[in-house]
């Protein structure tokens, strides 16, 4: 995929003022594409709703297609499926989740229904437990599989086979029918922001280096700080700049084992128990103005609706063909569904005003909405939701009623920014299996392994970026 270089050049100018950080990426078995699907058809609601009474001058389109990623993602499946075995196969693919997760993750479930509503596609959810091979062909209930999504990643595969049979996803992983590959999930280890942050980050695209925060491994060392200065020890350094860091293990998911820095009441046993632990980074903290937006919430009390700050990310989802949709979230400190996160709708501003001031104006209309009509209309989306299954494992996944809204230019940066993160991964990957990113993806040799069956080298496939934006700061 090549950008021609004026439409390069605008969508750089555009991305270079877009203030924030991507703060991990996933490329391993990254999710929300269904998630997002639902908030935007509860955000639509709830404008419908509520825009008679709000009076704003302007309107908002929740329908551009960056805020429908589910459709790309099944299309990159296909593709993935036609590169492997050409158009003559039928597809029967497979998308393999954890056997507690089959009747409860909604998205891996409808994802499935889609697919099976695809002319000439048929579809299937399975555990690991549930293929088998015969004569070197990985099947289900009989059927050779010609491609398989994996949901969740190589660390819980193999700690799977301690209890179950899983050769039948190592062939799988061995004859490349999994879309995401295993040789991309290293590239994913948080501790690889460390290179390009250091000594990697001449390799790589601008944007790419622009947008990733200070990180360092944990452990007992010499080392550089975030501007370049050196730190004799790291871990003194960090105990003296706790309140301006924050503490992560280099695998994991859902938010889980996250410290942050100004929360932290006794930083001395913060940076043990991570030391401890094993495998953590320490990471300059994103200023919470760049990821935090103003949104409603209900006073019961005082029977009334306030507008609070709530922290945001911002998931890119990137293939083969570039950006091809995202997925909001917003909560506290992390932000993660899994945390107790919600997941927000988007929507593109048609005005000439700045996102700043329609961001203004919608805040000071949803102040003055009768709290009655406030409400009914929270309790409509909540059925809704309800309807939909719109839940995760913990259970039912918080919506918010105001959508976070963009406009034309930050979906043009964006852009720019998924371009050049796919060609960065890729160099990523080439340098990790030459060895030179081994100090800062540190992997067990077993999930090494599964990762060296099967390189990635840019073929079709889903990765995603989480970022800590501020587009109200952009200026348009």
């Amino acid at each position: 995929m090549k950008i021609p270089k004026l439409q390069e050049n605008i969508q750089g100018w555009f991305e270079e003022r877009l203030p924030g950080f991507h703060c991990e990426w996933n490329l391993g078995s990254p999710g929300g594409w269904y998630y997002q699907e639902m908030a935007q058809h509860l955000g639509q609601l709830a404008w419908e709703r509520l825009r008679p009474h709000l009076g704003l001058p302007f309107d908002l389109n929740y329908r551009s297609p960056y805020f429908h990623p589910a459709r790309p993602f099944a299309q990159m499946l296909l593709r993935g499926h036609i590169a492997r075995h050409g158009r003559e196969v039928p597809p029967f693919i497979v998308l393999l989740a954890e056997i507690e997760t089959l009747d409860q993750v909604v998205e891996n479930q409808r994802l499935v229904q889609y697919l099976n509503s695809v002319a000439g596609v048929e579809a299937a959810l399975a555990a690991p437990e549930h293929l088998s091979l015969y004569r070197g062909q990985v099947r289900l209930k009989g059927r050779p599989i010609t491609l398989i999504y994996m949901d969740f990643n190589n660390d819980t595969l193999l700690k799977m086979g301690r209890e179950i049979n899983i050769n039948p996803v190592k062939a799988a992983i061995r004859q490349g029918l999994l879309i995401n590959p295993r040789g991309m999930e290293p590239v994913g280890v948080k501790g690889v922001f460390e290179a390009i942050s250091g000594p990697q980050r001449r390799r790589l695209s601008a944007s790419t280096v622009r947008r990733t925060p200070w990180t360092r491994l944990l452990y007992p060392r010499s080392t550089t700080g975030p501007q370049g200065e050196k730190i004799a020890d790291l871990l003194e350094w960090t105990l003296w700049h706790l309140p301006q860091l924050i503490l992560k293990p280099a695998q994991g998911y859902s938010g889980q084992g996250i410290m942050v820095g100004p929360r932290i009441a006794d930083p001395e046993a913060a940076i043990q128990e991570a030391l401890a632990h094993g495998g953590y980074i320490v990471q300059s903290l994103v200023p919470l103005e760049d990821w935090q937006e103003y949104y409603p919430t209900v006073e019961a009390a005082a029977a009334q609706i306030r507008i609070e700050p709530r922290q945001t990310d911002f998931r890119c989802f990137i293939t083969d063909q570039g950006l091809i949709g995202f997925l909001g979230r917003f909560g506290g400190i992390p932000t993660n569904v899994g945390s107790g996160g919600g997941t927000q709708s988007f929507a593109l501003l048609k005005s000439d005003l700045t996102l700043q001031e329609a961001d203004d104006l919608f805040n000071r209309a949803l102040e003055k909405l009768p709290y009655r009509l406030y409400l009914e209309v929270q309790e409509e989306v909540h059925r809704v939701s309800v309807d939909l299954g719109f839940t995760y494992l913990p259970g039912p996944i918080p919506t918010s009623l105001k959508p976070r809204m963009l406009k034309w230019q930050h979906l043009a940066g964006l852009r720019h920014y998924a371009y050049h993160l796919w060609r960065d991964a890729q160099t990523l990957e080439k340098l990790w299996r030459h060895g030179k990113l081994e100090d800062v993806a540190p992997i067990t040799p077993e999930e090494k392994a599964l990762a060296r069956l099967a390189p990635w080298a840019g073929r079709p496939a889903l990765m995603v970026s989480d970022g800590l934006y501020n587009f109200r700061g952009a200026g348009f």
